[in-house]
């Protein structure tokens, strides 16, 4: 294969692609946070603490993910990521964090938007 080709097939990453990168981790990390400080330890914190990001990161791998197990259209993948930043940002607000909170959702929302946008158009 040229150099060409190969340059042909690899995807175009942008700006937007490497922010919603952090903004995933950012929202699995959350995750974590929020089930050891909201709940009381060793139990549930520890079974929250672990299985929330873990329940986010499987979503995200079968749905929504570049190599996604499951395949389906831009609007399923939206609602999962729906899901998953709200529910990160949730978890912000009611450990008392609620400007982390609005400034995770809008972030997301607007790199959210861009990039169902790009994924309608191509």
């Amino acid at each position: 294969m040229s150099d060409a080709q190969q340059h042909e097939q690899q995807p175009k990453i942008g700006p937007n692609d490497i922010l919603r990168f952090f903004l995933e981790l950012f929202a699995f990390v959350s995750l974590g946070v929020w089930g050891f400080l909201a709940f009381p330890l060793p139990w549930p914190g520890v079974l929250v603490g672990i299985g929330a990001p873990l329940l986010a990161i499987l979503a995200w791998a079968l749905f929504v993910s570049p190599k996604a197990v499951f395949r389906i259209d831009t609007f399923g993948k939206a609602i999962v990521e729906i899901a998953v930043f709200s529910a990160a940002a949730l978890g912000w607000w009611t450990l008392g964090q609620p400007v982390v909170a609005v400034v995770f959702a809008v972030v997301a929302a607007v790199s959210g938007i861009i990039n169902g946008r790009k994924e309608l158009a191509g």
